[in-house]
């Protein structure tokens, strides 16, 4: 368990993590994660600098905005061109947008805001969060501000809600600008992880320690976390301990139901051919050492957007406006100034164009399993569209599995059996995914009336020796396959409803 220690007065801070300059240090660049410096602290600090919001040092004015049975914390500088911006996270606020885009108010109106559940918005919803949801409030906060069309800035996450909003309100567009982006229908996993690639092992494990240590609060764990390497996993730049008190005050504020649900929602996300002959300019802005992703990411990701334009920052990292703010803004202000006046007709044949693909897409059973919810009503849907020839044509065995539950859940036990016994087949032996399949045949099996065959699966599933927990939440169920299978050796599985409203 690591000591803590009350807070140092701030310059005693300050002087703990960069030593005083001496003359001849003044002009050198501050550091960088390509320095490769360790950076461990033996005290915890548990009372944080005390920092005001910078949106208050700024004189900027907010107001809560009603979209229609919620608020949403909004504000605004600067006159011309609207320039929304869309915060990341999932679960971050406004407040990581502060003070550089003060800058783009010289030139455009500058429009910050809370998602829904995140920082100064209200946190409520109906149902969970979802992709869907923020992409309707964000189209509300249009309307209610009264802007017709504006140009859309997504950063990270933001980016992957700004390609949900284009993709279903084109004609509200001028422009879409992604930043340290992803999504566009890839897999997160297609696009790799450098996130440690700079932090040494006596950091990991520190870090580690600090956000396994359940006494400290989310902003005290943020903190500490930084303060002992957790920057290097998306700054370019050292922060300052006034910007990482910022940070952890500020900058990671959310509803604590907000990022699961948002999670959960974005599997059913599918932005597959989107952005082929897209009707309005995109501009990608990537850092080139933003080692939240892998060295090749901006180039995977350009090739989903064939027209945008892409530009690299050399020595960024996940958010160059920050690290590189003069070449990033003079960018950035040559791309608005230069937007043409969209064009209705290329967006009606844009239209046309997404809607055969879709139509399209509609035709492939792995399509429709990797779309669908995990809610009841989506699992009715799904048991509803099912035919037994999709055995023949789905091998992953996540999609097996998530069509066993719908089946399940649509009681018809004697089509889930098969299904799950296949997801068995297909998954490596005494992987998780196979315990999951072994123990569902085992409760299909059950319900089915055939014992011993049930029991020969739970057995079967005891012997993977996988002890971690699994969960489905729609179920409110979780269990470590050995010991629950041998439960189930004893007593026989009976039904469980899904409780998740889609």
């Amino acid at each position: 368990m690591p000591r803590f220690a009350s807070l140092f007065p701030i310059a005693a801070v300050c002087a703990l993590c960069c030593p005083p300059a001496t003359a001849a240090d003044e002009t050198a660049p501050p550091e960088c994660v390509l320095d490769e410096i360790e950076h461990l602290y033996e005290d915890l600090i548990l009372e944080l600098p005390r920092v005001r919001p910078l949106c208050e040092e700024l004189g900027l004015h907010g107001e809560r905005v009603d979209i229609g049975g919620c608020a949403l914390y909004c504000e605004q500088e600067g006159e011309g061109r609207p320039l929304v911006l869309l915060h990341g996270g999932p679960g971050s606020t406004h407040h990581l947008f502060h003070p550089q885009f003060s800058r783009a108010a010289q030139w455009a109106r500058v429009i910050y805001y809370d998602q829904r559940g995140c920082g100064r918005s209200d946190y409520k919803s109906e149902g969970p969060y979802s992709i869907g949801q923020a992409v309707d409030d964000l189209d509300a906060l249009r309307a209610a501000l009264g802007i017709e069309r504006w140009v859309v800035v997504g950063s990270s996450y933001g980016g992957t809600l700004a390609q949900c909003y284009a993709a279903k309100y084109p004609e509200r567009l001028l422009g879409l600008v992604l930043i340290g982006s992803a999504s566009s229908g890839l897999p997160v996993s297609s696009l790799g992880d450098r996130q440690h690639q700079f932090m040494t092992r006596a950091e990991c494990e520190r870090v580690s320690a600090i956000f396994s240590d359940d006494s400290l609060t989310t902003e005290q764990a943020v903190f500490n976390a930084h303060l002992n390497g957790d920057w290097k996993r998306q700054s370019f730049y050292r922060p300052t301990i006034e910007e990482l008190a910022r940070l952890a005050r500020y900058e990671w504020k959310h509803d604590s139901r907000f990022r699961g649900q948002i999670a959960g929602s974005l599997q059913t996300v599918d932005l597959e051919g989107v952005f082929d002959r897209y009707p309005l300019p995109i501009l990608m802005m990537d850092g080139k050492w933003d080692l939240t992703w892998g060295a090749e990411k901006s180039a995977t990701m350009h090739a989903c957007f064939p027209d945008a334009e892409l530009v690299v920052f050399d020595r960024a990292g996940h958010c160059p406006y920050i690290d590189m703010p003069d070449a990033f803004f003079s960018k950035l202000k040559a791309f608005v100034d230069a937007l043409p006046p969209p064009s209705d007709e290329a967006i009606t044949l844009w239209k046309r164009r997404q809607a055969a693909l879709q139509r399209e897409k509609e035709q492939d059973p792995a399509y429709l399993v990797r779309m669908s919810g995990y809610g009841a009503e989506s699992s009715k849907k799904l048991a509803a569209r099912y035919s037994k020839d999709w055995l023949r044509q789905l091998d992953d065995p996540g999609a097996l599995i998530r069509l066993g539950f719908a089946l399940y859940d649509a009681a018809d036990y004697a089509a889930a059996l098969p299904v799950f016994k296949k997801a068995a087949v297909c998954a490596p032996f005494g992987s998780t995914q196979y315990a999951i399949a072994t123990i569902w045949q085992g409760h299909m099996l059950d319900l089915l009336g055939e014992r011993d065959q049930a029991i020969a699966a739970y057995n079967k599933a005891a012997a993977t020796g996988i002890t971690h927990t699994i969960g489905h939440d729609q179920y409110a169920l979780t269990y470590s396959p050995v010991e629950y299978a041998a439960q189930r050796l004893q007593t026989p599985f009976t039904r469980i409803e899904n409780t998740w409203q889609e």
